[in-house]
């Protein structure tokens, strides 16, 4: 009988675990989600603030060139 409540108590516990990982897994998963897009959202904001940067690097290099051309 003293392995049956062995097995019961194992047997509970690991439906527990199997419980508590389903609930908690959507919440963890969501917040791997919001964490990934933050991350995308500063990437993208990084690769956007190079262009702008380039952009006006091309834009002062024309300005100048044209200002040398015209003394």
């Amino acid at each position: 009988m003293k392995e049956a409540k062995d097995v019961l108590r194992i047997v509970g516990m690991v439906l527990l675990g199997l419980f508590v990982f389903l609930v908690v897994l959507p919440f963890v998963l969501k917040a791997v989600g919001l964490a990934v897009g933050l991350l995308a959202f500063l990437i993208g904001l990084a690769v956007n603030l190079l262009y702008f940067a380039v952009a006006i690097a091309v834009g002062y290099l024309i300005l100048v060139g044209i200002r040398a051309l015209l003394r």
